[in-house]
């Protein structure tokens, strides 16, 4: 066995411009399905039927289905209906969308979890409807979504990946252009995978602080 580290610390400044564009993916991809989920989950204990179905149809279609098969619908496949978007917002999108259905059932899910006493009595407390979500429902809900979002976020973050197949250079396809001039890819693909644990514990120390400041309140 020969391995040859050397090569793969040469070209840690163009590994990290790959991070910094991961990064950039993940945060806008979260930010975004962070919309999508908070509007599906609202959608999705709503009474109204429309809305209801809508939100349960967009969660069974994303959550039934490939994210890789859905970023080349949005890269490859629109083009042929007229509407081509570039590879990084046609990235985020994608992402993003996915990332929305499942935050769309873990939002859901935490809000239901919290008694359903707690809105009657807020309701006849003379609060509104809305003032109970937000004073009441909302900040116990937070405390059931936290670890199940936390781990939906590092899932969208390994996913950021599958953005290289749109001709995104973040951090993996980063690394396969490096195999395609050196040809060391156990060593390439090794240091890929360290970057991906480095950002990724870094965000489970954060996530894990909030979530202890969370159950101290």
């Amino acid at each position: 066995m020969n391995l040859d580290y050397s090569v793969v610390f040469a070209k840690i400044p163009i590994l990290l411009e790959g991070c910094w564009v991961t990064l950039q993916i993940s945060f806008f991809a979260l930010l975004l399905g962070m919309v999508f989920g908070i509007a599906g989950a609202l959608c999705r204990i709503s009474s109204n039927k429309v809305l209801n179905s809508g939100a349960f149809f967009y969660v069974w279609v994303i959550r039934g289905t490939p994210v890789m098969v859905q970023l080349f619908i949005l890269y490859f496949g629109l083009p042929q209906l007229g509407i081509r978007l570039p590879s990084m917002v046609a990235g985020v999108l994608g992402l993003a969308i996915n990332t929305g259905a499942y935050i769309t059932e873990i939002i859901r899910a935490g809000i239901q979890a919290v008694d359903r006493g707690q809105m009657e009595a807020a309701l006849s407390l003379g609060m509104s409807y809305r003032q109970a979500m937000r004073r009441i429902i909302g900040p116990q809900a937070v405390k059931f979504c936290i670890p199940p979002l936390v781990n939906q976020f590092i899932m969208t973050l390994k996913n950021s990946s599958i953005a290289s197949l749109v001709t995104i250079t973040e951090l993996f396809r980063t690394g396969e252009q490096i195999i395609y001039t050196t040809f060391r890819s156990f060593e390439v693909y090794t240091a890929v995978a360290v970057f991906y644990l480095i950002m990724n514990s870094v965000f489970m120390v954060i996530a894990d602080k909030l979530e202890r400041r969370m159950a101290r309140q």
